[in-house]
């Protein structure tokens, strides 16, 4: 690739990006156009201009992309329930397609060979980052220094920002207790310390939310409203899905809703120990879980649940753009028509508790429900229905 003039990085200011902005001038000898992400992660974004100012980058994009990322990414996700391996609810894994897509588009924007990542070859990012950019530009060129250069460690890349004047943050010196990964939807946090899966993760690797030992003693009411399988008001407020997802942030961290500690397998082939923290969406999980449970015919909804694992996995994966995640999307898509109404749910401790649901599209029927008498279902009938389905059993040899 030794004819690449220009290539746009994948820039978030941090150690990592900022040994790799040099790297690719030094080894490539190109111009570097910076992109950052802004997905509603807490970052100083004028300051990740001057980092890149500093290093003499002259095209510098920072995209707010936090409308876009919960309304076109994180609710049509949601309304599959994905679950990765049961707990996780994929925060870095839904990031990586929008990314991957807007600096496809920025790349030929600028007239870029090609494009970079800062994902390590251990990792999964890796390959989320790479089949996005092979969907919207089939030859698209990628370099991915982490398998390339020979800076092999956290002190390698301390001791490079060094002997170039790269300016890093001090609490990134030496070891570093552990990476963070960040956005609107989740934080995530692995490595070093939290290697050994038997450690408790210490209380300070958590930044969104309190621990359910310190939260509030006294539960809060939140009430959800839904409109064909999306969330649209929060206490009887409409907001913008960014907003909604900030503000069940802001009320799952106050109560220590949303922390995981999983030991997952990476689609590269190993098992990895991270700390999620997901306040927001484990409420939205739950009281979408909640409103469907009123409003899905038993047969679709059994369906559903039948995908979802299958669903989630192709997100971890990476294959958000795959045309067997686009048809499986449609079918979800397909069965929200109906999924709406309002959830009230108590946040305790670290519990989310549904209390109660309604909908006007419900096919809960009291009368049919009942265990006082009714005039519509006869409970002789149920003698042949059981008759018919033991047939197989009474007959086994």
């Amino acid at each position: 690739m030794s004819d690449i003039k220009k290539v746009v990085l994948a820039y978030s200011g941090g150690l990592d990006t900022s040994v790799i902005l040099k790297w690719l001038k030094e080894t490539y000898h190109c111009e570097v156009v910076t992109f950052t992400a802004n997905l509603g992660q807490d970052e100083d974004y004028d300051a990740v201009e001057n980092k890149a100012k500093q290093q003499g980058v002259k095209e510098i994009f920072i995209e707010d992309l936090k409308e876009e990322f919960v309304k076109d990414y994180v609710f049509p996700m949601f309304r599959g329930n994905p679950l990765y391996e049961g707990y996780y609810l994929l925060g870095t894994s839904i990031a990586r397609p929008l990314i991957a897509k807007k600096q496809i588009e920025i790349a030929k924007q600028v007239n870029a060979d090609a494009v970079s990542h800062g994902a390590t070859g251990k990792g999964n990012d890796q390959i989320r980052f790479e089949l996005g950019y092979y969907y919207h530009n089939p030859s698209i060129k990628i370099i991915s220094p982490w398998r390339e250069w020979d800076l092999s460690s956290r002190t390698s890349l301390v001791e490079y920002a060094d002997k170039h004047g790269i300016e890093i943050s001090k609490d990134k010196r030496g070891e570093q207790p552990f990476s963070v990964d960040e956005n609107i939807l989740h934080s995530s946090a692995e490595g070093k310390i939290l290697e050994d899966p038997w450690q408790e993760a210490p209380e300070y690797v958590y930044s969104r939310s309190v621990s359910p030992e310190e939260a509030p003693d006294k539960a809060e009411e939140v009430l959800i409203e839904f409109k064909k399988g999306d969330a649209c008001s929060l206490n009887g407020n409409s907001l913008t899905p960014f907003q909604l997802l900030k503000s069940l942030n802001e009320l799952g961290g106050k109560h220590g809703v949303g922390r995981v500690d999983l030991v997952e397998n990476r689609y590269i082939g190993m098992k990895s120990r991270g700390i999620y923290e997901t306040p927001g969406g484990t409420i939205l999980y739950h009281a979408h879980r909640a409103i469907e449970s009123l409003t899905l015919d038993k047969e679709a909804a059994h369906m559903k649940d039948e995908m979802s694992p299958k669903y989630a996995e192709l997100i971890y994966n990476g294959y958000w753009f795959s045309p067997e995640r686009e048809m499986i999307q449609s079918m979800i898509d397909k069965s929200q028509q109906n999924v709406e109404g309002k959830v009230k749910l108590k946040l305790y401790k670290g519990n989310v508790i549904v209390t109660g649901r309604e909908s006007s599209m419900s096919l809960y029927n009291p009368d049919l429900a009942t265990f006082e008498s009714d005039d519509i279902y006869s409970q002789k009938d149920a003698e042949g229905f059981i008759k018919l389905n033991a047939l197989r059993l009474r007959e086994k040899k």
